[in-house]
């Protein structure tokens, strides 16, 4: 059957968040976008995020997890990565909102005179570029879902929520579903749940003029029916809306709860659509593979330097969960300090069956990088680097063939022998946002080198986020050091990836193959990374 459409209208389901942040908004939203597209309707997403930056490109890692970046050069909130895994999208700019950069705009265009001497307000003129950004992002899907970022009665986020609320009226209200997303706490000491935090947030959201269609409860474990009643009663919604989202056993099971508990129905119904019937087959093989215990384990030693927040390679985690279950293992990853191998020096990455350096910026743990990307040469261990991985590969490679000095600009600006080097035109702007080498970028690869063997292409596209590069000048004492230049820009002039043929599997990228990972298409470089370390552990058993 194909879907049935009535009208060409665009609808909207707005996804809030109460009680605290970290609920799990971002992954909810896009469980729900993903049950949506599983039944043939064209579905967008956005997030609208109330923080003053113009972008995710400046915030802390370590605070707000990765810096997500989009094919067109965007660099977002990690939010996006979920959308981008579970609707199995590519996402532009348009998907994402900071307040900043309206306001920046809004203030642009009060000094280029295009209010004509009218004082500018929040109301109405912030809150029209809100909506104006939501109903850009949204043209031409059937149901376009916007995550509002932060807690309800935060003071930054009131303007969303305003506009959201002008918006459901202009668009019409039966053409919009309010979901909020809340919290259940457990109390151990009497053994229950208490809503009472999330009936507060259900009331703070109805002071503010935006009355909930459905209320989604997140909660730690399996929790009595009993809260249903009570959240339909204090919410104001029917028990129908109220959906119990207890932990799962894998986020990517998200999408099967809520389409076991009709979420889908129910949106269909409030909008007045038909739909097909919903096709979840990928989600329950998604869920079984995360799931199912397999007979090797491989372990992976990830030399990293922000280590206070895990969220910072999220992307990365996830895609070695992903070729993980393709290749049929089990997947355990460690942390290794990059400052502590700097220390104490790498031969405690013997224990690993494989090492992965990830990207980062920063002069701070870089040589336990380079240590950590000299052993796996040396000890033959299935290394994969990503961005400053090959950089600091490079350099480990340079430094074999006997430039002892040899470093990158970003650590050293007065090296002899600059094999990483600072992007022309990029002088000057390292402390400065979105001015580095962003979004889609093509490679060209070597015939007959390991990286056309994983690609299985000559020409392929991977996303960037960068502004140094490799110093082709330096490229036979690369040579010497037995790494080869397999992958180069479309002109030549930029290293895309190199590699070390006399390793069993030695390889590096100066992209961010972790973007383009999908839990249902492992990314080549990702599985063949885990299936040479599978090969590792097979041949050790």
């Amino acid at each position: 059957m194909h879907m049935e459409r009535t009208t060409n209208t665009t609808r909207y389901v707005f996804v809030t968040g109460g009680v605290l942040s970290g609920v799990g908004k971002g992954i909810t939203a896009a469980s729900l976008g993903a049950v949506l597209k599983a039944r043939g309707l064209k579905v967008t997403i956005q997030k609208c995020d109330p923080y003053l930056n113009v972008d995710a490109g400046m915030l802390n890692p370590a605070e707000h997890g990765e810096c997500y970046v989009t094919k067109d050069g965007a660099e977002t909130d990690l939010d996006l990565g979920h959308y981008e895994r579970y609707l199995d999208i590519e996402l532009t700019q348009a998907s994402s909102t900071m307040s900043g950069r309206l306001l920046r705009q809004l203030i642009d265009d009060e000094r280029s005179g295009k209010f004509q001497g009218k004082t500018v307000q929040m109301v109405p003129h912030f809150t029209d570029a809100i909506q104006s950004a939501i109903m850009t992002a949204g043209q031409g899907s059937d149901v376009h879902i916007v995550e509002v970022g932060g807690t309800v009665g935060d003071i930054e986020g009131l303007a969303f929520v305003e506009a959201i609320r002008e918006l459901s009226g202009k668009v019409g209200r039966n053409n919009c579903i309010f979901a909020h997303v809340v919290y259940i706490p457990y109390l151990s000491t009497s053994k229950e749940y208490k809503t009472k935090p999330a009936q507060m947030a259900v009331r703070e959201l109805r002071s503010l003029g935006v009355m909930p269609d459905l209320l989604l409860a997140r909660t730690e474990g399996p929790s009595a029916n009993h809260i249903v009643g009570k959240l339909s009663m204090f919410g104001g919604v029917p028990p129908e809306a109220v959906v119990l989202l207890p932990n799962a056993r894998t986020v990517y099971e998200v999408p099967l709860t809520l389409e076991e508990n009709g979420v889908d129905e129910f949106v269909l119904n409030r909008f007045g659509m038909q739909a097909d019937t919903a096709n979840m087959k990928q989600w329950h093989d998604i869920v079984l593979a995360a799931t199912t215990k397999r007979d090797h384990t491989v372990k992976v030693g990830i030399v990293a330097k922000y280590l206070d927040n895990e969220d910072t390679y999220f992307s990365v985690i996830e895609s070695l969960k992903f070729a993980a279950w393709n290749q049929e293992v089990n997947l355990e990853y460690y942390w290794v300090d990059a400052e502590a191998l700097e220390k104490d020096g790498p031969d405690s990455l013997e224990q690993y069956d494989a090492i992965l350096v990830p990207g980062g910026f920063g002069s701070r743990g870089v040589e336990g990088k380079i240590a950590a990307a000299a052993y796996a040469m040396e000890h033959n261990k299935p290394y994969l680097g990503i961005c400053l991985g090959l950089q600091v590969a490079a350099i480990a490679g340079a430094r074999k063939s006997g430039l002892h000095d040899a470093n990158t600009t970003e650590v050293n600006t007065e090296t002899p022998d600059p094999v990483i080097y600072i992007m022309e035109g990029q002088e000057g702007k390292e402390s400065t946002g979105g001015t580095m080498r962003l979004g889609d970028y093509t490679c060209m690869i070597t015939e007959g080198s390991l990286a056309e063997k994983v690609y299985g292409a000559r020409e392929i596209v991977e996303r960037h986020r960068h502004r140094y590069e490799v110093n082709q000048k330096y490229r036979d004492q690369l040579e010497q050091a037995g790494l080869q230049i397999t992958g180069l820009s479309p002109d030549g002039r930029l290293v895309e990836m190199i590699e070390r043929p006399e390793n069993d599997y030695f390889i590096a990228t100066q992209a961010h193959p972790e973007f383009r990972s999908r839990p249902n298409r492992a990314h080549p470089l990702f599985d063949s990374f885990l299936a040479a370390a599978k090969a590792r552990v097979a041949g050790q058993s």
